[in-house]
């Protein structure tokens, strides 16, 4: 829902209005039902909106609360903003407006930094005290709302977009080292604060940030949960297990079908949107809007998985739209979905979804996605095998980096390498920390806390956004999560992975969904660099910017020309895909 931007001044002077209207330009897609700007002394906020939930004009942005002294601009949904409305207007608090904003600015007034875990949703928003002069940042649990930051000579601005803050100029977009490390070995996640450019930042998930009105700063990490047994809970039968799993993931899907407008939900076929759409049917929802995409084969591998979503669709009598991509239209769209991107995502799944979006927001401006079940039950493969690790970041590592410090020497030119591996020193820290009580319970925490904040959330938020398309992830409810973190690994591993959601879906959708061969969102042209695809991408890596930049080593470059296929990452990705789109990336945005 929506794009904000803005500028915070320390020096004394008021921003620009003309450069918070370039970032705002640059934000209209996310936003293309209305824009607003409001400029209070060293601070500016502004808005594009995507009206959901009260559409009328006493909700438009940034919202001025003059009796309070207080503005924000807010991008996302609180979906449990009615309960809280109640609760404020018991305080005596008084409205102006019916929908969610309001709520944040009443909530902030009445009880500080605590208001941010009594949110149910995603959001990120930035609001100014008039009487103070302070700026406050929050961002979501899981970061499904972004917030990117960039300082400039006396002033901090901020964005929902990296693109936008490039618009209002005067960035550093050198390439941070450290970043880069990252892409090209923690499979393109560039954890925060840091961007692959030096000159922008982004704010971490579940954390709120006070500015003072000298530029000082202090950061609250408000969520954090254990993964960890709890005793009281540990004479817990599976069948209790997936009882409470099933209510919970049922709260969930409920709680995301607040808003003025109708919902949908993206179909994949799979399990975790098969049970979103089987929810939404036991809530009573008849004619629910369903959306699959499917691509052309290559190198023998099918592109689609409608034989599944069409099982749902049949079963449920969804109102279900199909669209099938041909090559030549994936290869029309990728200028626009590197456009999209706020950070280089190698990712195939970007162009299924960007083109799903366009198709979906067509009909209708929301969607409930199944984002985060693999991250948080236990689905992926690289999890059995830790259950008996003894080295639990190396045995990650070795399963899900795409290539070492070691091998990276072979393909990137030294003075773009760190001398130590701050990629596997990252996630070592992380899996080391306390409060996992198993090296399973460990790598959860660092998927749906890290890498599900900047592979596929992010993913999902930019390729949506492009097309002023709302995805909602009941998966990522922070109880339901917090649920997830209490149960027993073996009870996720079961059944070839997220056993324990399994045993739930069976009692809400067909078993053909259930027990089928785990699928992935398959763009087979992309990973099978061929024809026009491996064109595009020579054309990029060998353009006069790439040598001139001179990342990657000409040797390794014509190792992967002369055979694209033949070099796959452990994940199934294509090394030269992942050094193409960074290259495409930055001239695409003009880095």
């Amino acid at each position: 829902m929506c794009g904000i931007c803005g500028e915070i001044r320390f020096d004394g002077t008021s921003p620009s209005a003309l450069t918070q209207t370039r970032m705002m330009e640059a934000l209209a897609p996310r936003g293309p039902d209305g824009s607003g700007l409001v400029i209070h002394d060293n601070a500016a906020l502004a808005h594009r909106r995507l009206r959901i939930i009260d559409l009328s004009e006493r909700a438009r942005q940034p919202m001025v609360d003059a009796e309070l002294g207080l503005t924000v601009a807010f991008n996302g949904c609180i979906y449990n903003y009615p309960e809280l409305r109640a609760e404020l207007e018991a305080k005596g608090y008084r409205f102006f407006s019916h929908g969610d904003t309001e709520v944040i600015l009443k909530a902030w007034h009445a009880w500080g930094k605590d208001c941010v875990g009594r949110f149910h949703g995603m959001f990120a928003f930035v609001i100014h005290e008039r009487d103070t002069g302070r700026v406050v940042m929050a961002r979501d649990r899981f970061g499904i709302k972004p917030l990117y930051l960039a300082e400039t000579p006396g002033s901090l601005r901020f964005a929902s977009s990296l693109p936008a803050l490039l618009k209002g100029g005067g960035i550093d977009t050198s390439i941070d080292r450290h970043a880069l490390h990252h892409y090209l070995s923690f499979h393109a996640v560039v954890p925060p604060p840091r961007t692959i450019l030096n000159g922008v930042r982004k704010l971490p998930p579940a954390t709120i940030r006070v500015i003072e009105p000298d530029g000082r700063k202090a950061d609250t990490v408000y969520w954090s949960p254990p993964y960890e047994r709890d005793p009281a809970l540990a004479e817990l039968s599976a069948d209790e297990w997936r009882d409470r799993v099933l209510e919970a993931l049922r709260r969930a899907v409920r709680r995301r079908m607040v808003a003025d407008v109708p919902v949908g939900v993206l179909l994949s076929g799979g399990v975790d949107s098969s049970m979103i759409v089987g929810l939404l049917a036991e809530e009573g929802q008849h004619g629910l809007m369903t959306f699959s995409v499917g691509f052309e084969e290559a190198n023998g591998e099918k592109g689609d998985e409608f034989v599944y979503s069409d099982l749902i669709a049949r079963h449920f009598d969804t109102d279900h739209h199909k669209i099938f991509v041909l090559s030549d239209r994936l290869m029309e769209a990728l200028p626009g979905v590197f456009a999209a991107m706020s950070e280089p995502m190698v990712s195939y799944d970007n162009v299924g979804f960007y083109l799903l979006a366009q198709e979906v927001s067509k009909h209708i401006k929301v969607v409930q996605s199944g984002q985060g079940a693999d991250e948080v039950f236990g689905g992926y493969h690289w999890y059995p095998p830790l259950a008996a690790s003894e080295d639990v970041a190396a045995d990650y590592a070795r399963v899900f980096f795409d290539r070492s410090h070691e091998t990276m020497k072979a393909h990137v030119n030294p003075e773009w390498l760190p001398d130590d591996d701050p990629s596997f020193a990252l996630v070592a820290g992380h899996l080391s920390r306390a409060g996992a009580d198993t090296p399973v319970d460990a790598a959860l925490r660092l998927d749906s806390q890290v890498m599900l904040v900047d592979d596929p959330v992010k993913r999902v938020d930019n390729m949506t956004m492009a097309w002023g398309l709302e995805a909602r992830v009941p998966f990522l409810d922070h109880e339901l999560v917090e649920l997830a973190a209490r149960i027993p690994p073996e009870e996720k591993l079961r059944d070839n992975g997220k056993g324990v959601l399994k045993d739930a879906a069976r009692l809400v959708v067909p078993d053909a969904v259930i027990d089928r061969p785990k699928g992935y969102f398959p763009v087979p042209q992309l990973k099978y660099v061929d024809g026009p695809y491996l064109d595009m991408v020579r054309d990029a890596l060998t353009s006069r910017a790439a040598r001139e930049r001179g990342i990657f080593r000409e040797d390794y470059l014509a190792r992967l020309f002369a055979d694209p296929s033949g070099h796959i990452t452990p994940l199934q990705g294509s090394e030269l895909w992942q050094a193409g789109l960074l290259e495409l990336w930055m001239q695409t945005h003009g880095i």
